[in-house]
């Protein structure tokens, strides 16, 4: 994730309407771990026809106001209204009489000082640009048939091929043929097809036949200004305002506060109809800014964490760092996790640095999150931008994952034994013919778990198994940060011809789909998107990051491999096994002369495979390889870059040739 540098501009202060008043005793506590926790839901406004209540949790304040508005910018508060100090530092009041329609904002006094306007941490509705929240009738949000909407089954979590994607990259370009471009609705048409006549949008994503799509940050966010759409500007989005509202700059009209709300329900439904589930990227580590975030003007200092001199924290790299062991950012993080799931019907959740946040946070996570579905999957990048403050041994770290059942995270042993380092581009690994690498894809393989023929000595970044099974382990060769696929191997190899690229490219994902981690593809790729070599295009322009839809006609014959290499997965278990012991006896690595040469028998019908065994073999030499495999007929799938189930000829053993910068696999 990258935000750049703009996490410290000012989103401005409302005027509010002077009230005088006498102000209780004020609550002062000597550490954060003696704040009250709020009993019950952490909800902020309840609304009848008759009556509507508000609710603030402010510990410390020594006043706090609502304010009532009839539009959600601009303006004047049209009615002021003291709030009375409840239980657990809870402030509440009530206002009789109909509210639909109107929005609000409090305003907390702390040390003599207003704080400023803020819609609450737990707005669920809001204005253009999230400044005020919103009262709406919740019944008009939903889509007809949203009652009986229910997510595609999903028998375990190895069965996952997860399509990380962008709304704006996916859909915004001319090429698309898609009416709402950038928008949530973008996801709910049908029909739409490139001027090459091959499906775009949805249909493509049935077509190539991924499980799961990841969104990237879809919540409210700060950098967009969504009363200036016009100009076209562009976020990936970690820069996060409210967390629990769909970001309005992906809806056709953000100054509706409903309509975002059920466009994006209409986005879920649509993709669940399509057999796909739908995981949201959630950024819980940080805020877009500090003292003027709503944590801040709420409950000052109590949901970041703090060095010794009393500075910010910043170990999201990004100005702050949430305090996710505090009782109320726990509670917090918990029920906007639960509250994407019951209203929003969201079947997975993909954590943004999770390095940052602590182990029984997640576990806590995890824990509810299986009460109401367990097949709702988890994962974050196993790692933070600085060293957080707090104890490592305690963080939802790489390290740490076997701590975390039913959590996974990236493995970028994998990404970079096949790619290079990834912060030195020009510099390359297996991919590259660069020998030194293949430990780590083996590491990768199976899953980042124990296995008597990895020697994690010779892996690049872990001196140890870190998964206790398979599925703790996402594989993948680029994602939205850093550079994509096509532009890793430009950089790495400037000399490689289109053909090249091209096997490369096939190679590197064919590592990915038949490894025993969960596979994960970076959108476009299936036909060789490039973003102009950019790696960090969190607000690149749309000519860098779009999808250029006409790749699919060009690329055809690479899309086609994708899908026959999904399709190839989803036919046989034994590349899905989900099991660390399974695993172990099945997978077996076969001895290979030389460097840049993998090869590994899935043997013994693996995890009840029609195929009794399986041979993959990975050759990244630009010159063909011999292996010697066990002596058998066998019938090849794959081979020189082309896959066919139905057979592309047979071999006997005891010696194949594996052609060059591809992969074989076939099966006795």
């Amino acid at each position: 994730m990258k935000i750049g540098n703009n996490y410290l501009a000012i989103l401005g202060v409302t005027t509010v309407t002077t009230v005088m008043s006498c102000s209780p005793t004020k609550k002062e506590y000597t550490s954060f771990e003696l704040y009250p926790v709020r009993m019950g839901s952490l909800t902020e406004m309840e609304y009848t026809p008759l009556a509507t209540k508000f609710f603030l949790w402010s510990p410390t304040a020594e006043e706090v106001r609502l304010m009532l508005y009839d539009a959600g910018e601009g303006g004047h508060a049209y009615e002021t209204v003291k709030m009375e100090l409840g239980e657990n530092g809870t402030w509440t009041t009530s206002v009789d009489k109909d509210l639909l329609g109107k929005y609000y904002a409090f305003n907390v006094k702390i040390n003599d000082k207003w704080q400023g306007d803020t819609p609450g941490i737990n707005a669920h509705a809001v204005g253009v640009n999230g400044k005020r929240a919103a009262i709406i009738d919740w019944k008009t949000t939903n889509p007809e048939g949203w009652e009986s909407d229910r997510r595609p089954s999903l028998k375990s979590p190895a069965d996952m091929i997860i399509y990380e994607m962008h709304h704006r990259d996916f859909s915004v370009d001319s090429t698309s043929g898609i009416k709402n471009k950038g928008k949530y609705l973008a996801l709910t048409e049908h029909g739409t097809v490139n001027s090459g006549n091959q499906p775009t949008g949805i249909d493509h994503l049935v077509e190539l036949g991924v499980t799961h799509v990841h969104l990237l940050p879809s919540s409210d966010y700060a950098s967009i200004d969504e009363t200036k759409l016009d100009e076209n500007h562009y976020n990936w989005g970690y820069d996060p305002v409210n967390y629990n509202v769909p970001d309005g700059s992906y809806s056709t009209d953000p100054y509706q506060p409903a309509v975002r709300v059920k466009e994006f329900k209409q986005m879920v439904q649509a993709l669940h109809r399509a057999g796909i589930r739908v995981i949201m990227d959630v950024v819980y580590n940080h805020t877009f800014n500090t003292l003027e975030s709503n944590f801040e003007r709420t409950v000052p200092g109590y949901f970041y964490r703090q060095k010794e001199d009393g500075t910010l924290a910043n170990g999201s790299g990004c100005g702050n760092e949430t305090a996710s062991e505090r009782p109320m950012m726990r509670k917090f993080m918990i029920e906007s996790v639960l509250y994407w799931i019951k209203e929003y019907h969201i079947d997975g959740f993909r954590f943004d640095l999770m390095g940052v946040h602590d182990i029984e946070t997640m576990n806590e996570i995890r824990k509810a999150v299986n009460k109401v579905d367990p097949t709702i999957c988890i994962y974050g990048e196993g790692w933070a931008a600085e060293a957080p403050q707090y104890p490592a041994d305690s963080l939802a770290m790489k390290g740490n994952i076997s701590q975390m059942p039913g959590i996974a995270v990236f493995s970028d042993e994998l990404r970079d034994g096949l790619c290079g380092p990834v912060w030195k581009k020009e510099k390359g690994a297996f991919l590259a013919g660069v020998p030194g690498g293949e430990m780590s894809v083996k590491f990768g393989i199976v899953g980042a778990i124990k296995h008597p023929q990895v020697r994690c000595d010779s892996v690049n970044y872990s001196q140890k198994p870190w998964a206790e099974q398979p599925t703790q382990m996402v594989s993948y060769v680029s994602c939205h940060d850093g550079l994509c696929l096509v532009d890793r191997l430009k950089a790495s190899m400037p000399g490689a011809t289109p053909e090249q690229l091209v096997r490369l490219d096939k190679l590197a994902q064919t590592v990915v789909l038949t490894s025993q981690g969960i596979p994960f593809i970076y959108a476009g790729e299936e036909v060789m998107r490039d973003k102009q070599g950019i790696d960090n295009s969190y607000k690149s322009p749309d000519a860098i990051n779009a999808i250029d839809w006409r790749r699919k006609t060009t690329n055809g014959d690479i899309f086609t491999y994708y899908k026959r290499l999904i399709d190839l997965r989803k036919s046989h278990p034994a590349f899905r096994m989900g099991n660390a012991e399974m695993v172990r006896k099945h997978l077996e690595f076969l001895p290979v002369e030389g460097q840049n040469l993998i090869a590994f028998r899935l043997k013994e019908r693996a995890n009840g495979d029609s195929w009794e065994d399986i041979i993959v073999a990975f050759n990244s030499r630009t010159t063909p390889a011999r292996l010697e495999i066990p002596v058998g007929k066998y019938t090849v799938v794959c081979k020189d870059g082309v896959i066919d189930v139905r057979g592309l000829g047979t071999q006997t053993g005891p010696e194949v040739i594996v052609p060059g910068q591809s992969a074989l696999i076939m099966y006795k």
